[in-house]
């Protein structure tokens, strides 16, 4: 267990992945989900493959007695991805992004009934805090005439694909969890990359477009950006309980919040800074518990890489 590295590793995590999703957004405007999931996943091989030359565990990455896992767990990540990107390419990006954090809170739910990781109060607190800290960020942003009878077809299918993939990733969270105590953390990824690379390739006949040099290099980015994120997540579920960790993630949301000013021209207003006050408070809060606790050595230095 190492507390602070695994919360260093979240918040790396949380801003590739804001930036991923911008360029999820970008692409999608053009290319079909299909595409963009084979280029996020194809590409994000490559930060992988570095990543276990680092290390020395290039046989590591291939070498697996978990087959059945690593596709139960591609079978949940591939759905969510393509339910995601779905969402981005038909909802602003602060919105897309604010449905997927329905999946922090389904996942510590689950992570008590599967995993059978105790939960105390705080921690439990801790997650409820960050959420509403992310309602009243995006409260002056959400129109429900958006959402119900005057919504159009594509915002309506954008919000379900959402809400969807939010409950479908928590599984994927759960499924990662249990593969880490025996699965490398490359193994993990690379067979979620080749799993919905694979899957992602079948849709090549349903309308891929040939990409501008502009789309083809924000299409790279996505696969490259989104492995190292990917990295990142799934050390961090290595070195400390999700649940302790889940706070965290909720920075992406002002991550979003940036991008959606600087590209998508979505101003921030300043109730914002309420809701990232409360954010920041919550994930303190899990910080200062497990101080008091003890029971992890979260004072350490981190050992050296």
């Amino acid at each position: 267990m190492n507390v602070y590295k695994a919360i260093l590793f979240t918040l790396i995590s949380s801003l590739l992945f804001a930036a991923m999703s911008a360029l999820v957004r970008f692409s999608g405007e053009v290319a079909p989900v299909g595409q963009t999931v084979f280029f996020r996943a194809a590409f994000g091989i490559i930060p992988i493959t570095l990543f276990v030359l680092f290390r020395g565990e290039l046989m590591q990455m291939i070498r697996t007695n978990r087959l059945r896992g690593h596709a139960g767990r591609g079978a949940f990540s591939v759905c969510g991805m393509f339910l995601n990107f779905a969402s981005l390419a038909r909802l602003p990006i602060i919105d897309a992004t604010a449905f997927s954090f329905a999946s922090p809170l389904v996942t510590v739910v689950l992570s008590a009934i599967f995993l059978k990781e105790r939960i105390r109060i705080y921690r439990w607190s801790a997650v409820v805090l960050g959420f509403i800290g992310v309602l009243v960020m995006l409260w002056p942003h959400f129109d429900p005439s958006r959402y119900v009878g005057l919504a159009t077809t594509a915002t309506a299918i954008g919000a379900l694909c959402g809400l969807a993939g939010a409950i479908i990733n928590a599984g994927a969270v759960i499924q990662t969890r249990r593969l880490t105590d025996t699965e490398t953390t490359s193994s993990i990824v690379f067979y979620f990359s080749l799993f919905c690379a694979l899957v992602s390739l079948a849709t090549l006949p349903f309308g891929w477009i040939w990409p501008s040099p502009m789309q083809l290099v924000a299409l790279i980015a996505t696969g490259l950006i989104g492995g190292l994120s990917h990295i990142f997540l799934t050390e961090s579920y290595r070195l400390a309980p999700q649940s302790i960790v889940a706070p965290f993630n909720y920075t992406t949301m002002l991550w979003a919040l940036i991008f959606g000013y600087v590209f998508f021209d979505e101003i921030p207003v300043p109730i914002v800074l309420v809701g990232a006050s409360i954010i920041a408070a919550a994930g303190l809060i899990v910080v200062f518990r497990e101080r008091q606790l003890g029971k992890r050595e979260i004072d350490a230095p981190p050992p050296a890489p």
